[in-house]
């Protein structure tokens, strides 16, 4: 079981479990057609052969991406032809196998549609079961409605099967996105405060060190003039060496200072690791760093915030980040092929990116038109130009 659970996914066991269902279904294919006494004629088993194949791939296209990112008419065409299908194999067969295959329907209802709309669409096809079986066998009403109540009992168990695995996975892509968000994080917050012991360090050689060293050059430079002879000699040489120290103190404390980056890249890069939708593409410069942490902390951030904005908002399939940085500014660009608006109305979050920005003096540009997706800007100017 371990094995299992390590090489596929919740999502890919329902569907395997939905193609055997399939396959089951598949075997009065022949079993009624050449080893029953009344087999039906070529028409309808044609017909039936074409039902069934006809469901077997759409159910196979369908959860090849879940969960379902296609619009809700597209689903209701899909779940149209699954469950015609179904009906339709139990009318021609004269039996009640439909409702096998309307099982593996109602484990896919959970992902295709709201809760409350799939189940009406679970209890909605059952009823059709029961009235297709009804009208085709010489049963009473009420053993056509046994059965009925059946299929309905087990359609219930895979279609709170399907919920389930739905739950999972929400959970399991919420959990890789906050993972992905602290590793970002970290790996800022690790900088910072590599940063800030180099310059405890710096400051400590410059204020301690550098202070003791100038007061030993000036004392020897003022040796200098009670010496003479020998000893002279020995205390030039010791004002040389004391000058030379200071100064390698300051080149290091200078190497120092040039040398505090953070790495804005790999943050990003850790950010959209754990981002399983929409696909998310990076276009980043070999190389950027920047000088002040803040600016750093604040455009991975809105990166954050654009990402969030393009899954619940946008329903975009695709997400393009660019950073650009040149002499002026870092800019931060996100562009989504979602559905857009007509009319920007900011909330929490867009407010709350453009607050982070007008304080460092940068601004947040927005570009959105119905059926255009969705173009975000934020931009940051150059410590000091603030």
């Amino acid at each position: 079981m371990e094995f299992i659970e390590s090489r596929h996914r919740p999502i890919e066991l329902l569907r395997y479990a939905g193609l055997f269902t399939w396959l089951c279904a598949s075997i009065p294919l022949f079993t009624m057609q050449f080893w029953s006494d009344n087999p039906l004629n070529l028409n309808q088993y044609l017909a039936w052969l074409v039902l069934h194949l006809v469901f077997g791939v759409t159910y196979w296209n369908q959860t090849g991406a879940l969960p379902v990112r296609s619009r809700i008419p597209h689903r209701l065409v899909t779940l149209s032809v699954l469950t015609t299908c179904a009906l339709g194999i139990s009318l021609i067969t004269e039996t009640s196998l439909g409702g096998l295959l309307l099982l593996t329907v109602a484990g896919l209802l959970p992902w295709m549609l709201p809760a409350a709309a799939a189940l009406t669409w679970l209890i909605s096809q059952n009823v059709l079961l029961v009235v297709v079986i009804n009208a085709i066998s010489d049963a009473s009403f009420s053993d056509t409605a046994f059965i009925g109540g059946v299929f309905l009992g087990i359609s219930l168990f895979a279609f709170m099967s399907g919920v389930v695995a739905l739950r999972q996975h929400i959970a399991r892509d919420a959990l890789r996105k906050v993972n992905s968000e602290l590793r970002a994080t970290q790996a800022l917050l690790a900088d910072n405060t590599r940063i800030a012991e180099r310059v405890r360090i710096a400051r400590e050689l410059h204020d301690l060190v550098g202070h003791h060293l100038t007061a030993l050059t000036l004392n020897l430079e003022v040796a200098t003039h009670l010496v003479d002879g020998k000893a002279l000699e020995h205390v030039q040489q010791a004002h040389s060496l004391a000058k030379l120290l200071l100064a390698d103190v300051r080149e290091v404390v200078n190497d120092m200072r040039v040398d505090d980056k953070v790495d804005l890249a790999a943050a990003l890069r850790t950010l959209v690791s754990g981002v399983p939708e929409p696909a998310i593409h990076l276009d980043l410069p070999t190389e950027l760093s920047m000088t002040d942490p803040r600016r750093a902390q604040v455009l991975l951030r809105c990166a954050q915030e654009m990402i969030t904005n393009s899954v619940r908002h946008a329903r975009a399939q695709n997400l393009w980040l660019s950073l650009v940085q040149n002499v002026n500014g870092v800019a931060l660009t996100a562009r989504d092929d979602g559905q857009g608006v007509s009319e920007v109305e900011a909330g929490n979050g867009l407010n709350g990116m453009a607050e982070r920005l007008r304080l460092l003096g940068g601004e947040l540009k927005i570009e959105t038109s119905p059926g255009d997706g969705f173009s975000l800007q934020a931009w940051i100017p150059v410590e000091g130009m603030t």
